[in-house]
């Protein structure tokens, strides 16, 4: 029998890693996560932090696991038809890691409570939800990680404007709410791309937890699954932005 302790076997390959070590997998066990949005983008998310040992995460989602979700949202089955979607993902999180502490609120994050973690993660697929979340984020001083996809294209960045003066919020980068898009229903969205863009979100995350490398701070990653290419781009703070400036 080993007589490694259970914690280290599991978390080898991140304490093996000079820039998270020992010191960034106790980071990560002491951190709380909110993840907003449980479908094609939250669903990888979700899966990698727990693995990665992040020791809470709130699950918010009012929505339940539909037959077309199937095609993209891997952390679903045939079996699981007609429930909360964040209740299957609880049960997929808490199969993965027993001691993770998982919170479930099953609505939309609006204007009763508020999401608990010290980060934020935006996995939704409206504006609505996203100028809240971003406004949330500033005022309470909150690191933000913002994924979209749709159809061939995907874009994750790191909106800091509460914590990092001079930093860019989401609405600086979008900066009045748009008219009503078509949505993956209507135009299609390739599947393994929101898998790419969730799992993107789950290292950003855990880079602000360790403090590893260069987090999406001021920066927009774009994936163009057509051409297979990534590119980054800079982002700014809108000096008459109504969230963050001043």
């Amino acid at each position: 029998m080993s007589t490694v302790r259970p914690d280290l076997e599991r978390h080898k390959r991140h304490i093996l890693l000079k820039e998270i070590g020992g010191p960034g997998v106790r980071k990560l066990t002491g951190a709380s996560v909110s993840i907003v949005g449980a479908g094609a983008l939250g669903g990888p998310c979700a899966l990698y932090l727990a693995a990665a040992g992040v020791g809470q995460v709130e699950l918010w989602d009012d929505d339940r696991v539909d037959l077309s979700n199937l095609q993209r949202q891997i952390q679903f089955g045939e079996d699981d038809l007609g429930r909360l979607k964040v209740d299957v993902l609880a049960d997929r999180l808490k199969a993965m890691n027993r001691s993770l502490d998982i919170r479930i609120m099953a609505e939309r994050v609006g204007d009763g409570p508020l999401p608990g973690g010290q980060i934020l993660i935006d996995a939704t697929d409206n504006y609505e939800s996203r100028f809240r979340l971003n406004e949330v984020a500033h005022v309470s001083g909150r690191l933000l990680v913002s994924g979209a996809a749709s159809q061939w294209s995907g874009q994750l960045s790191v909106f800091a404007s509460g914590v990092r003066p001079g930093a860019p919020c989401y609405q600086c980068f979008v900066p009045v709410m748009p008219p009503p898009a078509a949505t993956c229903e209507e135009v299609g969205v390739v599947g393994a791309l929101t898998g790419q863009v969730g799992t993107g979100m789950a290292l950003e995350a855990v880079k602000l937890i360790t403090g590893a490398g260069d987090p999406l701070i001021g920066r927009l990653q774009i994936y163009d699954g057509l051409g297979g290419t990534v590119r980054t781009v800079g982002l700014r703070a809108d000096p008459t932005c109504p969230v963050c400036a001043g």
